[in-house]
């Protein structure tokens, strides 16, 4: 008690000591100081990693825009074809004047729309040469400028609504296909003879035609698949209409035919000395033969299809008993669907091709544009709609189109498929939407008088002229680009012109969301899907407009790159196969001095081939020059709080830098 170094504790209570202590309590203050210092170390690594990503793309960017690493640029053949890329540039160098303007005044804190109505001062109120000529952009912009923008927009806003109903009316008719289950069935035994005296089996003749230009890379394949059909070997005959100009491509397709030919399957090839017409000129030669006469029935298979052996067996009976019918079009179904994002957003659109537009086409219309491939024609219906023509570059619509104002009926069979390929680069994927997006707009310039003149139904004459040309060929393609890579960042600047939020976001996303519906596992591209469609808008616009007014690159025809891919059972039949060669040596008998020297050659040409080549990537300008008008368009938004507009145009711009500097399909899997 003499000590005077003691405290004294005030209990409250004789179990107050024993009370549970709460954590909180426990924490002292270098535990908090830790838990600050982890969560610091996690921001900044967070930061870090979005600083080298940024730095990283800054590099990319430097690498292929400005020392040319390793790409090329993609050049316009003709200066028809730069007139987009000028507008864009255009656009753009306007953009970012304007957005200097802009920062400039908001940095001054000239903020004039932070009201509903817009005020600007009389000439006493303003400051300063910059502050003048600054209130004159404005009340230009709002009497000149927003009222032309508001009378597009609406035009596009009106389209955009119809082509939305359209591809409303398309799904409902889908989901009634599927509830009520509605498709083409065959009744009885089609094959078997109706004759009593003899009974047995008939089956028609069929002419089978593989048209092909220099496919090394599929060609083996697709002759395998059609020479394994199950049809009887007298009743068919396999064309192999080779128009390479390539002679060891040449040397191989022969060999592959001489092959089959020593099978017992009765197959010929056939080529070309004078290349016109592209692939209606091969099929136009091929069908001049005078054996065709012999055959009822013609079926179609491009270079990188695989039939299953029971396709004939599967579509030809569906014209017995049933004279108006012309056409039987199978469903692709794709062998590379999940090689990268483009071929999954590649999947999404032709998914909702086949199981949307064109069987519900077929079932109610009885009418849907060929696919040129997959597909089975009476020769009849042919030869009554004038055949093959050379005067566009999308004859297989050609004469679709000619076949139904005379008359003829086509099913589509969503359950009998047909393995091929998607292309797995944007140069190849490009071309290939530039040729199927002005090949129709050239049609329908040399169809529409045919068609007023038809004797077809009024409604199907409208059908064909405001349906499946005008909405589905022109419209689609022109809103999209307008309204989306044009209005839209201008109305970034031009605020009394905003579009409304359901125009933006929600009409798009329930588009997009029915366009997955026939893809179900493609829902998490939903983002990708809907932006990249916008950025591919400008090669469809552009395309569109050539093959409108005829410009230089309407008629342009290149063949889609193929990567020779085969779907999981082809794998391990070949690999059935070549263990069976090299359990068991094969001797080849009767064979004459020419077809040793033909294969000698072969080996020649397979030695001499070149080795290939490093891909090296292009740069595309227009994708390129959009990508920062976009960006510059979503900055501009952020200036003025528009949180949707921002988003949407920051991802949109990504998505077109990407296509711009063509990364798609090698860094993204």
């Amino acid at each position: 008690m003499e000590n005077p170094n003691y405290s004294v504790v005030e209990i409250n209570g004789p179990d107050s000591a024993f009370r549970p202590v709460e954590k909180s309590r426990g924490k002292n203050a270098k535990q908090v100081t830790w838990v600050l210092l982890l969560k610091a170390h996690r921001a900044v690594g967070c930061v870090a990693w979005l600083a080298t990503v940024f730095w990283a793309l800054l590099g990319t960017i430097k690498k292929r825009l400005i020392f040319r690493q390793g790409v090329a640029v993609a050049t316009e053949k003709l200066g028809k074809g730069k007139l987009v890329l000028k507008i864009i540039r255009v656009f753009l160098v306007t953009s970012l004047a304007i957005l200097a303007f802009e920062v400039l005044a908001y940095s001054k804190g000239w903020r004039y729309f932070e009201s509903a109505n817009l005020h600007i001062p009389s000439t006493l109120d303003l400051q300063g040469l910059l502050h003048m000529v600054y209130v004159a952009w404005l009340t230009f912009r709002a009497d000149y400028i927003a009222p032309v923008i508001q009378v597009l927009s609406q035009f596009c806003v009106v389209l955009f609504l119809i082509q939305s109903v359209d591809r409303l009316v398309l799904c409902l008719g889908c989901f009634w296909i599927k509830y009520k289950k509605i498709k083409p069935r065959i009744d009885g035994d089609p094959f078997k003879s109706d004759d009593v005296e003899a009974p047995g089996y008939e089956y028609p003749m069929v002419l089978v035609q593989i048209p092909m230009c220099n496919e090394r890379e599929v060609y083996e394949q697709s002759i395998s698949a059609v020479c394994q059909m199950d049809w009887p070997k007298d009743r068919i005959l396999i064309q192999v209409l080779d128009d390479s100009n390539d002679e060891s491509i040449q040397w191989l397709i022969k060999a592959e035919v001489t092959k089959w030919n020593q099978k017992g399957v009765n197959i010929i090839y056939r080529h070309r000395l004078i290349r016109t017409g592209y692939k209606a000129g091969n099929l136009k030669s091929a069908m001049s033969c005078d054996y065709v006469k012999d055959y009822e029935f013609v079926a179609i298979f491009d270079a990188d299809f695989q039939p299953n052996p029971d396709f004939l067996k599967l579509t030809v009976p569906h014209f017995k008993n049933n004279p108006e019918l012309g056409l039987v079009q199978a469903r692709w179904a794709f062998v590379n669907k999940d090689e990268n994002l483009l071929t999954r957003l590649q999947n999404i659109n032709l998914c909702f091709h086949f199981e949307v537009e064109q069987q519900v086409n077929g079932a109610f219309l009885n009418f849907f544009g060929f696919n040129g491939t997959a597909g089975v024609w009476r020769i009849k219906a042919l030869e009554e709609s004038g055949g093959w023509l050379e005067r566009t570059t999308v004859e297989d619509m050609d004469i679709a189109v000619r076949a139904h104002l005379n008359g003829w009926k086509f099913i589509f069979l969503n359950d009998v498929k047909v393995l091929c390929e998607v292309p797995e680069s944007y140069e190849a994927y490009r071309k290939q939407q530039h040729r199927w997006h002005s090949g129709p707009m050239q049609l329908f310039r040399l169809c529409l008088p045919a068609i007023i003149t038809s004797k077809i139904a009024l409604w199907k004459k409208a059908n064909l002229i405001f349906l499946f040309f005008l909405l589905r060929k022109l419209i689609l393609p022109f809103y999209s680009f307008t309204l989306f890579c044009i209005i839209l960042p201008l109305t970034m600047f031009v605020p009394e012109a905003e579009l409304p939020m359901w125009v933006i976001c929600y009409v798009p996303v329930l588009m997009s969301f029915l366009n997955i519906l026939p893809a179900p596992k493609s829902f998490p591209f939903i983002v990708p899907y809907l932006l990249f469609e916008n950025t591919m808008s400008v090669t469809k616009f552009n395309a569109m407009v050539s093959g409108l007014f005829q410009l230089g690159s309407s008629y342009e025809w290149v063949v889609t790159k193929k990567a020779g891919r085969s779907s999981e059972s082809d794998l391990l039949a070949a690999a059935e196969r070549d263990s069976k060669t090299m359990n068991q040596p094969q001797i080849c008998r009767g064979a004459s001095e020419t077809e040793l020297e033909l294969l000698n050659q072969l080996k020649e040409q397979k030695e001499a081939a070149p080795k290939s080549v490093k891909k090296v990537n292009k740069i595309y300008r227009k994708e390129l020059s959009l990508a920062f008008l976009l960006l510059t368009a979503s900055v501009r938004s952020l200036l003025s709080a528009q949180g949707v507009h921002f988003y949407f145009l920051l991802f949109q711009g990504v998505t077109f830098l990407v296509v711009g500097l063509d990364l798609i399909g090698e860094q993204i899997s």
